[in-house]
């Protein structure tokens, strides 16, 4: 059992409430456009609301879970210094979120095996065949991301409500959201073609971005 640690209310729903989650707050919102830090704000609300309905997911690392919602696409950064340009995007933001608990993180309490579900959590968020037989941090975080894509109907279980995903929303609005996420991906496409090819990316790359082909690269070409 995980101990308790302070909460507070946000967007209607009670969430943890720790000095290192409120300096990961900062960090996206320093990093990232608004769009981006509205949606990971969802995604942690949406996550922590389904998560704390199931019995078996509610006894999670609740401060890991939120901070690695939180930073989890710090790969998406505007920021110009924590995005490379051979790496896929989920790697960066890993990445960047582990050197963040460590720099920022108590050494006690951020071992290796914490700092390890953190970076997977966050690189495996769009890979859910595998995230979701992982541990219950890098499930919870996964689910909640999802939601923002799926909508409530849809949600893991149904279990959040069309008030509750109206609620946050309200709070953090989309901006957009399809666009916007198009935007995003599409420009990763065009400017790191060769992070994208092995992922659900090479799709978008194909639809939307002109030139961009995967003819020739595959799985054993990186080999």
């Amino acid at each position: 059992m995980v101990a308790p640690v302070p909460t507070r209310v946000l967007a209607g729903i009670t969430v943890p409430d720790t000095p290192l989650i409120t300096k990961a707050l900062a960090f996206v919102h320093e990093h990232c456009d608004e769009f981006t830090y509205n949606h990971v704000i969802r995604s942690w609300l949406f996550g922590q609301y389904i998560s704390d309905a199931i019995p078996e997911l509610k006894t999670r690392d609740a401060e890991l879970h939120a901070i690695t919602a939180i930073l989890h696409d710090l790969g998406w950064a505007t920021s110009g210094d924590l995005v490379s340009k051979d790496k896929r995007f989920e790697v960066d933001g890993a990445n960047a979120a582990r050197e963040f608990l460590i720099r920022e993180g108590k050494k006690e309490e951020w071992d290796d095996r914490r700092l390890q579900l953190a970076w997977d959590a966050i690189a495996l968020h769009t890979t859910p065949s595998i995230g979701m037989h992982k541990e219950t941090e890098v499930k919870c975080c996964g689910l909640g991301i999802a939601t923002d894509f799926t909508g409530p109907e849809r949600s893991f279980g149904g279990i959040l409500t069309r008030n509750i995903w109206e609620g946050v929303v309200k709070e953090y609005p989309r901006l957009g959201f399809k666009k916007g996420i198009l935007r995003i991906l599409c420009g990763l496409c065009r400017e790191k073609p060769e992070t994208t090819y092995d992922s659900f990316l090479s799709d978008i790359g194909e639809k939307y971005v002109e030139g961009y082909s995967t003819e020739g690269p595959s799985f054993f070409g990186y080999y």
